[in-house]
């Protein structure tokens, strides 16, 4: 199996099993980390196991090779097609800005971080996300208008996340210089960089193409919610 199959359980069971909780065929990351939740397959033992996890009105997104087909319990709150790309490119584009000053983010900033995610909506987004990785931003102004930064991890691979501008700010570039700048990181360390994309965002999705990404396969998101009484009717 290639690492970026079956992604998520590939990072929860090599480079973040920290962050996994576990139950039988199903792990998930902490839920105030991120809802990406994952099986070994999609069968009904891994369904069960991850309905134990989740519990009576709980929540999990998962990538899936198809479109999700209704499982007894839960309900289906959206089911995008996703694309996986990988870096491919021999090297980094040059950077696209000069006046954009790139800042760290940590713990102090998770409050406007969760603000700008929930506004720009690139992904499920918790108020620990950060701690998967580094995450840079750029303020204008002292607010905390751009960010992009590091999720999934698993051998050899790093993936680009959370890539969102401000409405207010867009048009600058700011989430090319942000991810030219990861990509570099990544990369030094003798990794490489990939990301998921909606298939429905052509903006996104020709400026991966421009920074080097070329599209590796195609899957769907499902955001799932066990029903309350957590049964299977």
């Amino acid at each position: 199996m290639h690492p970026l199959d079956n992604v998520i359980w590939q990072a929860l069971t090599t480079r973040q099993t920290h962050f996994a909780e576990i139950c039988g065929e199903a792990r998930w990351f902490l839920r105030d980390i991120t809802l990406l939740s994952a099986f070994r397959e999609p069968t009904d033992e891994g369904y069960d196991s991850l309905a134990e996890l989740a519990g009576p009105g709980g929540t999990a997104a998962l990538f899936l090779d198809q479109p999700y087909r209704p499982r007894p319990g839960w309900e289906l709150i959206a089911g995008p097609p996703l694309l996986q790309m990988i870096f491919e490119s021999g090297s980094l584009p040059a950077s696209v800005s000069a006046d954009s000053t790139i800042l760290e983010l940590g713990k102090q900033d998770s409050p406007e971080m969760v603000d700008l995610a929930t506004i720009t909506k690139p992904g499920p987004f918790g108020t620990r996300t950060h701690e998967l990785g580094t995450y840079l931003g750029i303020r204008r102004e002292g607010k905390l208008v751009a960010m992009a930064g590091e999720r999934l991890k698993v051998p050899g691979h790093t993936e680009v996340s959370a890539v969102c501008t401000h409405p207010e700010h867009t048009g600058h570039g700011y989430a090319g210089v942000l991810m030219t700048e990861l990509m570099r990181r990544i990369i030094a360390r003798g990794e490489t960089p990939f990301l998921h994309t909606r298939e429905d965002n052509p903006r996104a999705i020709e400026l991966y193409q421009r920074l080097g990404f070329r599209t590796r396969l195609r899957g769907h998101l499902a955001l799932l919610r066990r029903n309350q009484s957590g049964s299977g009717s």
